[in-house]
């Protein structure tokens, strides 16, 4: 069984077709989603889809992009869900600051402490970590490890292939691994793979963004983590099913829910 262990069906991309959209899914043995926060107004929607499928978990958090709507209380409020298993996508972006030199510094303030108030409530509430990383590979390693993430792991989503990053492994941190690995221009995450250990990897799509080949143009879903296990099974000279199998105990490792 695989789980997407990152994927936005609450975007109002999936709001007309959500019941097919998981039916592709189940019928390509995709029988598992977790649904990450970024924008906080999107968490009642993430809950009510939570609530009418089973195997589909939620996760509070605010992204990089949406610091400015972060509310620590606002996020409590939904942590009791049964179905709340994590917290994220929270981490730091850097990849659109503003201009001018006092901007970017103010900007990168907020990110951080927004970041490490969320790392702060994921060890509150024993709960894992998804974070977000792009072109903050270092600022955002010197947080998870100085602030004591490893007290509670997590999964570095969309890994963004930094060997920066890898020592996070053993900081209880897991590598997901999306549709990015199919891209012809993916070749510094091609060459990083095989560094990854086998145990630490996670599978998700971060639908629906970042479609897989054959797929590319096309919005992304769930059904589509098929080609990204096939991919690195490929690349990994592993066999697909095998390589499946451990990929599903690592997500049980990680979120006990699914298993």
């Amino acid at each position: 069984m695989i789980v997407d262990t990152h994927i936005h069906l609450d975007d109002k991309s999936y709001f007309d077709d959500l019941d097919d959209v998981i039916q592709r899914a189940t019928s390509n043995s995709v029988n598992g989603a977790l649904i990450p926060g970024a924008d906080p107004k999107d968490l009642p929607r993430a809950v009510e889809i939570c609530e009418k499928y089973d195997n589909i978990f939620f996760a509070i958090g605010v992204h990089p992009y949406h610091v400015r709507d972060f509310d620590l209380e606002y996020l409590k409020s939904f942590a009791s869900h049964p179905k709340c298993i994590a917290v994220g996508e929270c981490g730091l972006d850097y990849y659109r600051l503003p201009e001018g030199e006092s901007e970017k510094i103010e900007e990168k303030k907020i990110q951080k402490e927004v970041f490490i108030a969320q790392v702060a409530l994921a060890i509150e509430l024993d709960k894992p970590l998804i974070i977000h990383i792009r072109d903050a590979s270092a600022d955002s390693k010197e947080i998870l490890i100085n602030h004591e993430a490893k007290k509670i792991g997590g999964v570095l989503h969309c890994y963004n292939a930094s060997d920066i990053l890898l020592e996070l492994d053993k900081h209880g941190f897991y590598f997901g691994i999306g549709g990015v690995l199919t891209f012809k221009n993916a070749k510094k995450l091609v060459e990083v793979l095989p560094k990854i250990p086998l145990e630490k990897i996670l599978l998700e799509t971060d639908g629906p963004y970042l479609t897989p080949h054959p797929h590319r143009g096309k919005r992304n879903e769930h059904a589509y983590t098929r080609h990204v296990l096939s991919k690195m099974s490929e690349l990994l000279e592993i066999d697909e099913n095998q390589l499946e199998e451990v990929i599903t105990q690592n997500t049980n490792t990680l979120f006990k829910e699914f298993s």
